[in-house]
């Protein structure tokens, strides 16, 4: 059973000389406790369609819907919060914050009380591989694997349903990309999350559960 679905979703924006149909007419659906990749060359539509399935741009025509309910009726910064968590090709860590501070921040947004969201945080911080010496540690004194292992921590202590990675392994060396891409596949079928990955890898892609192909804006298959 789908959780997420897009619905005959296109985005059209306007910039100074024209307007841009960044994807058009897709239609594709998304179940927990499996891993997607949307693939395609740079200015395919791929990275456009993850921001609409994030509720971080509304569609300009159909519709994305989360559980029935579409994103367009939700107050999308709640949705991020406590449905869909976004991990980024440049981490989006709190400079001044530590590793386990920032974790628990979504959790004191959410108002969790101090203890628990500290207990949250370590356990998550633990499970992809953070050493408790480096809880303490500032961004800039990890390592860029490190550092995505930190973000990845954050969503997997918020218990958001939905991860969804726009080039995950950008900036990182094989090894160190390995390993995050393990630990979103094991997010999926470990922990029935439903996990979508936007990569240009198709080595990466390879590994999870279903690919989706994007050029010029179209789905063009899946697989």
């Amino acid at each position: 059973m789908f959780i997420l679905k897009a619905d005959d979703v296109s985005y059209t924006y306007q910039n100074k000389f024209q307007s841009v149909h960044a994807v058009k007419h897709v239609n594709c659906t998304f179940e927990a406790g499996k891993a997607y990749a949307i693939v395609g060359k740079s200015g395919s539509g791929k990275t456009t369609l993850l921001s609409l399935l994030a509720g971080i741009e509304l569609p300009t025509e159909g519709q994305v819907l989360y559980r029935d309910q579409p994103t367009s009726g939700m107050d999308c910064d709640t949705y991020r919060l406590d449905c869909a968590a976004v991990i980024y090709q440049g981490y989006n860590l709190f400079p001044l914050l530590t590793a386990e501070e920032n974790v628990q921040y979504p959790l004191k947004v959410k108002k969790i009380a101090p203890q628990e969201a500290k207990e949250r945080a370590k356990a998550a911080l633990l499970s992809v591989g953070i050493e408790e010496k480096q809880f303490k540690r500032f961004p800039t004194q990890l390592s860029g694997g490190e550092q995505q292992r930190v973000a990845i921590a954050r969503a997997l202590a918020a218990g958001n349903e939905l991860i969804l990675a726009d080039e995950p392994t950008g900036n990182l060396d094989i090894t160190n990309g390995d390993q995050v891409v393990s630990i979103l596949l094991r997010l999926a079928h470990d922990e029935n999350r439903c996990v979508i990955i936007v990569t240009h890898d198709l080595e990466i892609a390879a590994e999870t559960d279903e690919i989706l192909m994007m050029k010029d804006g179209v789905l063009e298959r899946e697989q």
